[in-house]
C-alpha cells in the first residue's frame, strides 16, 4: 500500500479537484435508505471529503478517515471537521456505526488482505449496520497509474462479504459517465454475531485462484 499512499500524498490537490464534483448521488441514496436518520457513518477512505460533507449536511454524524496525510488535510479543509489518518489494517472501532461508506477505497487493498480488512469493517458496525463499497469491475490485480488495484465482479464481492458475516442486500454493475469505466457495487448488512463463524481461508483462496485463472 505504500506506493498507493505516496500517490495520494503527492497528488492530493489534483485528485481532490478531479473528484470533488463527481456525481455519486444514486449510490449515496441507496446507502442512506438503509441508514437511520441522524445515524453515525464511517467514511472509510474519505478522499477529498466530498461524501462526508454531504452526509454532514444531511444531518448524519460522520467519522472520516483516510490513510493519506495529504488527503486527510484536504478533507478536513473541505468538511470543517478533523479527519483521522489511519490505515485499513488499523481500524479499531467496535460496533460504533450504523453505516460504513467505502466508495472506491477498499479497491486498493490487496486480495490477500481483503478478508482481514472486511472483518475489521464488520467489527466497526453495529448489529444490522450496512456498508456500501465499490470496486472496478474485472479480475485484474496489480499496479495501475501508480496505485494498487484489486478488481472484483459481483460474485467475488458477494462471496467475500458473505464469508465475513454479511447479508448480501444487493450487488450491481454500473458505468461511470464521462470515463466509460465499469464498476462493481455492493450493499451488505452485518449479520448477528451468533451466525458468523469467520472466513474459511482455504475456501477463499481456492475461490480467488479459480476466479482469476
Amino acid at each position: 500500500m505504500d506506493g498507493t499512499l505516496d500517490y495520494y500524498d503527492e497528488n492530493s490537490e489534483e485528485y481532490s479537484e478531479r473528484t470533488l464534483g463527481a456525481d455519486v448521488s444514486e449510490l449515496r441514496d441507496r446507502f442512506l435508505s438503509l441508514v437511520p436518520g441522524g445515524g453515525r457513518i464511517l467514511d472509510l477512505g474519505c478522499g477529498s471529503g466530498r461524501d462526508t460533507a454531504f452526509f454532514l449536511g444531511a444531518g448524519y454524524e460522520v467519522v472520516a478517515v483516510d490513510g493519506s496525510a495529504g488527503m486527510c488535510r484536504i478533507a478536513s479543509r473541505n468538511t470543517g471537521i478533523p479527519v483521522r489518518r489511519i490505515l485499513f489494517s488499523q481500524l479499531d472501532y467496535v460496533e460504533e456505526f450504523d453505516g460504513v461508506w467505502a466508495c472506491s477505497s477498499l479497491l486498493h487493498v490487496p486480495s490477500s488482505e481483503l478478508p482481514s480488512t472486511i472483518s475489521l469493517v464488520r467489527r466497526s458496525l453495529k448489529p444490522g449496520g450496512v456498508i456500501h463499497t465499490s470496486f472496478r469491475l474485472g479480475d485484474f490485480e496489480g499496479d495501475r497509474d501508480g496505485r494498487h488495484y484489486t478488481d472484483l465482479n459481483p460474485d467475488r464481492l458477494s462471496y467475500l462479504f458473505g464469508c465475513a458475516g454479511f447479508e448480501v442486500i444487493d450487488t450491481w454493475e454500473s458505468l461511470e459517465k464521462g470515463r466509460e469505466m465499469r464498476w462493481c457495487n455492493g450493499l451488505f448488512r452485518k449479520r448477528p454475531n451468533d451466525v458468523f463463524s469467520g472466513f474459511r481461508s482455504s475456501g477463499y483462496h481456492h475461490y480467488i485462484v479459480e476466479a482469476t485463472s
